[in-house]
């Protein structure tokens, strides 16, 4: 079976919904930040689930009774990683989380831990693809993005969206470091890889190399536009 991509919203609009990641940039709304968006990687029979988000029963919804290998958080901001732990539990996969994100995780999840304690270059496999984890740290001290080559698709949680670095609550924790993430580890990848992000419509790399420079000359400014 072909591995597949789907995507959870939920958030700012009240509510869930979800659809082939193929159909997420066509026309309508401009998600706030506020929206979330989870991600579900898999096929017919198992899939991995990032950054959950805070509605557990919306992304079980869809995930419905294939099997929950891990689940993956990007960063350990509350919005990303609240339902974390009931959507592991469901099938008793661990919940992965880079240590550097630990005190972020601990104001969600107070008396539990993250099974696994992700490094750059780990790796994931689900329905016979691969995630490859990448350190982009900027946003937060732990942020990683999920690369899959076989499906050329990057998750980038918080440290890359389509208008550029994500702020968090209006500021931005160390910009000059998420800048060099994004240029040193994220552009590097394919220019066709498509940019999944944790707020708002997808991207590529190619469109990210072409705003760069404006991002770099706007500095830390929570619009980049």
């Amino acid at each position: 079976m072909e591995a597949r991509i789907e995507r959870v919203w939920s958030g700012g609009y009240g509510g869930t919904d979800s659809a082939p990641a193929s159909e997420g940039t066509s026309g309508g709304r401009a998600p706030e930040l506020t929206e979330h968006n989870a991600w579900i990687i898999g096929d017919d029979e198992e899939v991995i689930v990032i950054d959950p988000g805070e509605d557990a029963a919306g992304v079980l919804e869809i995930v419905a009774d294939r099997e929950i290998l891990a689940v993956i958080c990007t960063h350990g901001h509350a919005t990303h990683v609240a339902a974390a732990v009931e959507v592991a539990g469901r099938d008793e996969a661990p919940v992965a989380l880079h240590p550097a994100d630990r005190l972020h995780w601990r104001m969600a999840h107070p008396d539990a831990d993250a099974e696994i304690e992700m490094a750059d270059g780990g790796r994931f496999d689900v329905a016979d693809v691969q995630l490859e984890v990448v350190h982009t740290p900027g946003h937060t001290p732990g942020s990683v993005s999920l690369y899959c080559a076989d499906l050329e698709v990057v998750f980038t949680g918080d440290a890359l969206l389509a208008s550029g670095p994500a702020p968090h609550e209006g500021e931005f924790p160390d910009f000059p470091r998420q800048l060099t993430a994004i240029g040193e580890r994220l552009l590097d990848l394919p220019p066709g890889t498509r940019v999944l992000p944790g707020h708002g419509e997808e991207s590529s790399v190619a469109a990210a190399m072409q705003r760069f420079d404006s991002w770099v000359a706007a500095g830390p400014s929570v619009d980049l536009g």
